[in-house]
């Protein structure tokens, strides 16, 4: 699998590539958590309805990732990423498409798609995307009407059909990460597997173990 670097943001990025494994976070509390477990990307996903709340937010994450070298990477919001001077954002089935969010962002900064299947995948390898977020591959409660899950064999399909990295999402626990790997993953992006544990710096160590550090 290719990886593609990034350089030149404001936290003084090296060429680091496409993280394994993203913790999604609605808060600076759960992100600084994640990081302390040695998370290396935070994706931030918070949805209010104040503009300014939601980048005083993601100013904090950045600072805090500056801490790590950890990247950070801002689901659908382009502006509030540049503004906070995030590493990246991600978008979803439903929000701006890779090639405007490319154009946007420019060439230095990543930029996700989202994709359950080749054709999808493909077409954001084409536009521009840095790596693709392929899912759900499980059944999860954190985030409702979603499709149906795919499953390892789904991931499987679409990392063949690409060079890019491609980052399993949705219902992933640390037991399952090999066979996500088996299938081609080039990492892991969770919610409640770090959202819901008792210590969510242990359960990203945990993660990041079974990702193989």
């Amino acid at each position: 699998m290719a990886v593609i670097g990034t350089e030149g943001t404001k936290g003084g990025l090296a060429d680091r590539g496409v993280p394994r494994l993203h913790v999604i976070a609605d808060c600076a509390s759960l992100a600084k958590e994640a990081l302390r477990g040695g998370a290396g990307a935070v994706q931030v996903r918070i949805k209010a309805s104040n503009d300014a709340a939601v980048l005083a937010e993601c100013e904090l994450i950045v600072a805090a990732a500056q801490c790590t070298g950890a990247l950070v990477i801002v689901n659908d919001r382009a502006d509030i990423a540049l503004a906070a001077g995030a590493h990246g954002v991600h978008g979803g089935a439903d929000d701006l498409p890779v090639p405007v969010l490319r154009g946007l962002l420019g060439p230095q900064r990543l930029v996700g798609g989202t994709a359950r299947d080749p054709d999808a995948a493909r077409r954001h390898q084409a536009d521009g995307a840095s790596y693709v977020g392929v899912g759900p591959v499980y059944a999860t409660a954190t985030k409702g009407d979603l499709p149906t899950p795919i499953g390892p064999a789904g991931v499987e399909k679409v990392a063949e059909a690409v060079d890019i990295p491609v980052i399993a999402i949705a219902g992933i626990t640390a037991a399952q990460v090999p066979e996500l790997l088996d299938a081609g993953a080039h990492g892991v992006a969770v919610i409640g597997a770090v959202a819901r544990a008792a210590d969510p710096a242990a359960a990203t160590a945990e993660l990041i173990e079974a990702i193989g550090g």
